[in-house]
């Protein structure tokens, strides 16, 4: 209940879908399983980028050997010198139509063009984007039950859900997040997820495509005694790259408490903030 006084009420009624789950335990379906939950000490993200693994191939990145560099801002607000996000195309990973996609895309990107973001255009940003949705300024929240885990990144206040110790359907619709399914393997959360349209990027920061086989695994462990979160992801995407990529990212807990609040996003584009951006519309009233 403590979860539900400290969110919204646009978000406690996500909460209250939940609580017939909650009343069946307080914890995670094993007394062994890791606890990830966060009522108001949600995940912030330790970096802008993928992180690469340590062996194999690994996320898309910009061309460390020709860098464009410009001043843009960190994660504390302070403006430092980085590298643009210019894919790097000699990447042999890529399938040649991605390598075409991305070739586009970066000059859109130098001649000044509005790069598509889900945060900003106000859409689901799929998986694995939303490990890092927002850019990596948004934090990530835990509503963690037995049969279900449920993931809200503030960042537009997107969902997923994790369905707990079951099988994939026979019949997915494809969707922006796929479907979800997870167990536990002793003190990590693994989560396979499939049946994705391919209608977002793995990764927003460079466009990079993906088709309709998009196959992500998610293994989720608490790390420092609890007080750092890592996730370990790949992906497998046979229509899009040569062979399955992984990445890394970490996330911290806030200095302090940072309860979820409610927040909008198509209606504050349509009053003006993030004029210029691609934003949904609903074609028929809701009621």
């Amino acid at each position: 209940m403590r979860v539900c006084r400290l969110m919204t009420w646009g978000a406690s009624l996500l909460c209250a879908a939940l609580l017939d789950v909650q009343s069946d335990a307080a914890t995670p379906s094993s007394s062994a399983a890791p606890d990830f939950s966060s009522a108001d000490m949600p995940w912030f993200p330790t970096t802008t980028e993928f992180g690469a693994p340590a062996s194999g191939p690994g996320p898309v990145t910009y061309d460390h050997v020709h860098p464009t560099i410009t001043r843009q801002f960190n994660l504390f607000g302070d403006v430092v010198n980085r590298p643009l996000q210019i894919a790097n195309l000699d990447n042999p990973n890529l399938k040649p139509w991605v390598v075409d996609f991305l070739k586009q895309r970066n000059e859109d990107r130098l001649a000044g063009k509005i790069r598509y973001a889900s945060r900003a255009n106000c859409r689901p940003p799929g998986v694995p984007e939303f490990l890092i949705h927002g850019v990596g300024f948004q934090a990530v929240y835990f509503l963690q039950t037995p049969k279900e885990i449920v993931l809200i990144n503030d960042g537009d206040r997107q969902v997923r859900h994790i369905y707990m110790n079951v099988v994939h359907s026979p019949n997915i619709v494809p969707s922006y997040f796929g479907e979800s399914v997870g167990h536990y393997e002793g003190s990590e959360l693994v989560v396979d997820t499939i049946g994705f349209n391919d209608r977002t990027f793995v990764d927003d920061r460079y466009s990079v495509p993906h088709t309709a086989q998009l196959h992500v695994i998610e293994r989720f462990r608490l790390t420092q005694d609890g007080k750092m979160l890592e996730v370990d992801f790949t992906v497998d995407d046979p229509g899009a790259f040569n062979a399955p990529w992984s990445g890394i990212m970490r996330y911290r807990h806030p200095a302090a408490p940072q309860p979820l609040g409610e927040e909008v996003c198509a209606e504050e584009t349509a009053a003006g903030f993030g004029h210029g951006f691609d934003v949904p519309t609903a074609v028929l009233a809701d009621f």
